[in-house]
């Protein structure tokens, strides 16, 4: 019997081996928010039986079996825990796109050339190497030349709503009258004024990237040894989009078959235990318990004493209701913590959210944080800080689950008392983050299901799913050359119709007036 086992073992092993597919995860960036997404997708797939290899600074906490890492961290700082109350103006300033693309996109690009990618690079000895490419995209479509390198299909993960540029890039028809623009506070019903605002910046960010972008052409001719004539060029190798929204948190938006939405395909409820502290202090939190971080990557410890004060003196009040608040260096808070307040470096963030005494969550409004706590209906108060965060917080106001102070610099110890007062006092924020949290989880197959079907089926058929409108220009994909023909029919039927009753009327009263102007002429000689 036992041999029997051992050989039907031996039999499922092999299968799974032959039936799975090679797939690349290309995630170079240093962020932690940005590589979540990624570590889930690609596990699971390892899981499954497909043979996986991913580009990543990230270590797992436990190695997987068919799981390889290319590590190529080290040599960029990492984003998680670095960034203080000064770096803070840095990230708030990448208002434009140069910038942006300056510090978090030609950076990473320049890991091109380290030596474990350079060694996957130059030594493929399999051809192709990969049956799939999946390739986080930010700021480094740098890392779009391994698909047309190894001559594989892509697949592009988007860890928040869709870019902007990556609708005329992808062939997707979004139109500013009524899709926010991914640096905008609209909503979706927009006065003129904002109409206008959003038409000039969706397309001003749209040109700047695929304009800007273009200096990273330099770094694929470097490392891959290939000439291509663009950035936007290397995206028209892109089979399918992953993208981490839903329509219950994103809005509603016209998405092309290419644009699969997989919102919280990383989420589950089986995360890291609590601590025995935490656990404690949790099951104690009778009277409620207030959940607060700024994410991976900020220390609220050093923002100033007196913005420091103001938050202590209104967690204060709130007692006996508890708070954890994540910070990284306990050694540099400022004295004079209030007893209901826990810090901790770290937090097992799905552990936390789904405990049962936990009633807020206090945040800067990352997409992958309010996302968790959409999952686990939890209310927010959002502290927005920079990027995306700010138009992520107005779109959970306007569906009445969470209270905004703006920004930072808005916080006072009456703003955040009263916002603190209101989300453990009225129910009605509660009632409708429950509500929202069955639309987003209502779905006919789960996120990580669906993205794992479509990586499978993209490694099966390839490029099929991609829009036509990637064959056109751009003049021709917006009709303009439609326009100016029916413009010139529209123009020379008119000129030939006047052309035509300018001749008639000479024709019909020229000839009288001529007979008339004789007889005159006639009788003045005489």
């Amino acid at each position: 019997m036992k041999i029997l086992l051992s050989v039907l073992l031996v039999i499922l092993i092999c299968t799974q081996i032959i039936g799975g597919y090679r797939i690349l995860g290309v995630a170079p960036l240093q962020s932690k928010s940005h590589w979540i997404l990624m570590e889930a997708l690609m596990k699971n797939l390892a899981i499954r039986g497909h043979q996986v290899d991913v580009i990543t600074q990230f270590s797992l906490k436990k190695p997987i079996p068919n799981y390889t890492e290319i590590n190529i961290g080290g040599i960029v700082p990492e984003l998680t825990n670095n960034l203080n109350a000064t770096g803070l103006e840095d990230y708030t300033s990448l208002t434009t796109i140069p910038r942006t693309l300056s510090l978090l996109g030609s950076k990473t690009c320049e890991l091109l050339g380290h030596p474990k990618l350079q060694e996957l690079i130059k030594n493929s000895q399999q051809n192709p190497p990969y049956d799939v490419i999946v390739v986080s995209l930010f700021l480094s479509p740098c890392y779009l030349a391994f698909g047309r390198y190894f001559k594989v299909p892509m697949i592009g993960l988007v860890t928040t709503s869709f870019y902007d540029w990556l609708n005329h890039l992808s062939g997707n028809q979004a139109n500013p009258a009524y899709i926010p623009s991914y640096f905008s506070t609209f909503e979706q019903r927009m006065n003129f004024r904002e109409r206008l605002t959003n038409f000039l910046l969706t397309n001003m960010y749209t040109m700047q990237m695929s304009y800007y972008s273009d200096a990273q052409v330099q770094h694929v001719k470097t490392h891959f040894g290939m000439d291509v004539p663009s950035m936007d060029d290397l995206h028209s190798d892109i089979a399918l989009y992953l993208v981490n929204s839903h329509h219950s948190l994103n809005e509603i938006r016209p998405m092309n078959p290419g644009i699969i939405e997989v919102s919280g395909l990383h989420l589950k409820d089986d995360d890291d235990p609590l601590p025995l502290e935490m656990q404690k202090w949790l099951d104690e939190s009778t009277h409620g318990c207030i959940y607060f971080t700024f994410g991976s990557m900020v220390r609220i410890e050093t923002f100033p004493e007196e913005l420091m004060k103001q938050i202590y003196a209104s967690f204060e009040k709130i007692a006996p209701v508890r708070v954890l608040m994540k910070v990284a260096k306990k050694e540099d808070l400022l004295p004079g913590l209030p007893e209901n307040v826990m810090t901790n470096p770290w937090f097992p963030q799905i552990s936390i959210l789904k405990h049962k005494n936990i009633r807020a969550f206090i945040t800067h409004g990352g997409l992958m944080g309010t996302m968790e706590a959409v999952y686990h209906g939890v209310p927010l108060i959002g502290i927005s800080l920079f990027s995306d965060q700010h138009r992520n917080m107005k779109n959970f106001v306007n569906k009445k689950v969470a209270i905004s102070l703006q920004s930072i610099n808005d916080i006072t110890e009456e703003r955040l008392s009263s916002a603190l007062n209101k989300i453990l006092k009225d129910p009605s924020y509660r009632n409708n983050m429950q509500r929202l949290q069955k639309l987003f989880l209502d779905r006919p197959m789960s996120p990580l299901n669906t993205s794992i079907y479509w990586v499978e089926y993209v490694a099966k058929y390839g490029n099929v799913l991609q829009s036509p409108a990637l064959q056109l220009y751009w003049w021709q994909r917006n009709l303009l050359d439609v326009y100016a023909f029916i413009f010139v029919v529209i123009a020379t039927v008119l000129y030939i119709t006047l052309y035509s009753l300018r001749k008639l009327k000479n024709f019909l009263f020229g000839s009288r007036a001529s007979k008339n102007s004789a007889a005159a002429r006639s009788k003045k000689d005489k």
